[in-house]
């Protein structure tokens, strides 16, 4: 793909986002950056929490691990429509009913000081690792496509990229995000519309019923895994689904902050039903595509790269139209700053509220520079951490991410879990000794399951172990009643 076109396309893009920056962050209050003014229409926030929650994960990896483990990762999708009911009907009745702008504040409300700093910490923790590894991804696409032909070396690139979020986040805030999110996911989703409209034509199927007809055939359309050791059996995948997505988002201050600034709690429980339902189709879309890039490649004699990660972005600059290249960066920009955006917004409101208590010790003229070098700090550290995972990874990034989520929001999980379904206190000083010890134990089991427990192989389930592990250290620590 010729590299002024894909720069001409960037630009393009950017200057829709500073456009949107800009009128999303006039008379914005000292509140803005944080709540949106709770004044976001429910529809708006649900389209774009899709390209929130897809990123450059699912544009990039989900395709590519297709010809890997097959549709297995539908499986987790599965999973997710149930997660979500537990945020719509649990989770997010709780947040508006205490007025919350950090979700991590109940806990301070439920069990004290040290278990609400455990909460947030490791929401940041969770957050930095996440979003900088799903940034990761895409960087190095663009770097492919565009900056190597340059000599631009990688982490200039990287230091543009998140430099580039920070400018038109700094003044908005969520306000912003969630406009800039609507476009990023419309981007997203022509990206592969196109991509599974052009393949298609090249395969020579043009109706809608042979494709879908052609995916279904193929071996690697296959859904359902029901070897009880592997650690893509459905049910380990379902159940597995639904906790990440509870923690992934219900306990998200992220995904959960875009919902607090719907006008109430109705919205915000509309704005989770419809999403759930877009969100399952999006995902069995991109899981189509895996299948038809595949095909393609073997019907046209091209070698699939080594690192499946690789195969779409390949495809897309080398053998297809300029358009579908065209469309493509423009989708995987999309993706990797629909996930940036809001995470160093969410990262900032988490910080300042939950650690800085902006509020209370800052009068309002000092919250907004106060608020400005926390958000500008944050994006200095996810720059470090994206350029750590440039050396560290070597696996898929789907994978990576619930690895990620497993160890880190475990602990989140399990004091949750215990402050929502019991009625005990805790011993509240002892909580972020548990909450590092349930993570490292679950480790160690995972790491040895296999001589363990007869064969039997972790997968995305040991956030449940994890989970489990520190609800069972709650109540352990729990204060007696006299």
């Amino acid at each position: 793909m010729d590299s002024n076109l894909a720069l001409i396309s960037i630009i393009s893009y950017f200057a829709l986002l500073f456009l949107i920056s800009y009128l999303t962050s006039r008379k914005v209050t000292s509140d803005t950056f944080f709540t949106g003014d709770r004044q976001s229409p429910w529809f708006l926030v649900a389209f774009g929490m899709i390209g929130a929650s897809l990123s450059g994960v699912t544009f990039i990896s989900v395709p590519g691990e297709v010809g890997n483990s097959n549709f297995y990762y539908f499986q987790v999708v599965m999973g997710y429509t149930l997660g979500y009911f537990v945020i719509a009907k649990v989770l997010l009745p709780l947040y508006y009913r205490l007025n919350l702008i950090s979700i991590y504040s109940f806990l301070q409300h439920r069990f004290g000081f040290w278990s609400y700093k455990t909460g947030a910490f490791f929401f940041i923790l969770s957050r930095t690792l996440g979003s900088s590894i799903r940034v990761f991804l895409v960087a190095g696409v663009l770097q492919l496509i565009l900056f190597d032909q340059w000599g631009i070396p990688f982490w200039v690139s990287v230091l543009i990229t998140v430099g580039l979020i920070w400018l038109y986040t700094h003044r908005g805030g969520i306000k912003t995000v969630v406009w800039t999110d609507t476009l990023q996911t419309l981007l997203m989703l022509l990206a592969v519309l196109s991509s599974i409209y052009l393949i298609g034509k090249d395969l020579g199927i043009i109706r809608i019923s042979e494709l879908i007809s052609t995916v279904a055939n193929d071996t690697r359309s296959e859904v359902f895994n029901w070897d009880w050791r592997s650690g893509q059996n459905f049910f380990k995948q379902f159940i597995s689904g639904a906790f990440i997505t509870i923690v992934m988002t219900g306990l998200d201050q992220d995904m959960m902050q875009k919902n607090l600034t719907c006008r109430s709690l109705g919205d915000a429980q509309k704005n989770m039903f419809w999403f759930t339902i877009i969100l399952v189709f999006v995902n069995l879309m991109f899981l189509a595509l895996g299948v038809l890039l595949y095909l393609y490649a073997e019907a046209n004699g091209v070698t699939i790269p080594t690192r499946s990660d690789d195969l779409y972005p390949f495809l897309a600059t080398t053998e297809f139209t300029a358009f579908a290249g065209v469309i493509f960066v423009l989708g995987i920009t999309a993706a990797a700053y629909s996930s940036a955006d809001s995470t160093l917004t969410a990262l900032t409101t988490s910080f300042c509220y939950d650690f800085l208590e902006i509020e209370k010790k800052y009068p309002k003229e000092k919250q907004i520079q106060v608020r400005k070098a926390v958000h500008l700090a944050f994006t200095g550290l996810m720059f470090l951490v994206i350029l750590m995972f440039k050396w560290i990874n070597d696996q898929s990034i789907i994978n990576a991410v619930f690895i990620i989520a497993g160890y880190t929001y475990g602990p989140l999980l399990g004091l949750f879990a215990f402050g929502l379904f019991t009625k005990h206190d805790v011993k509240d000083k002892l909580v972020p000794y548990l909450a590092v010890a349930a993570p490292l134990i679950t480790f160690v089991i995972s790491k040895n399951s296999e001589s363990l427990l007869a064969g039997y192989k972790f997968g995305f389930e040991a956030l449940i172990l994890n989970g489990l592990l520190m609800f069972t250290g709650l109540y352990l620590i729990r204060k007696r009643k006299l």
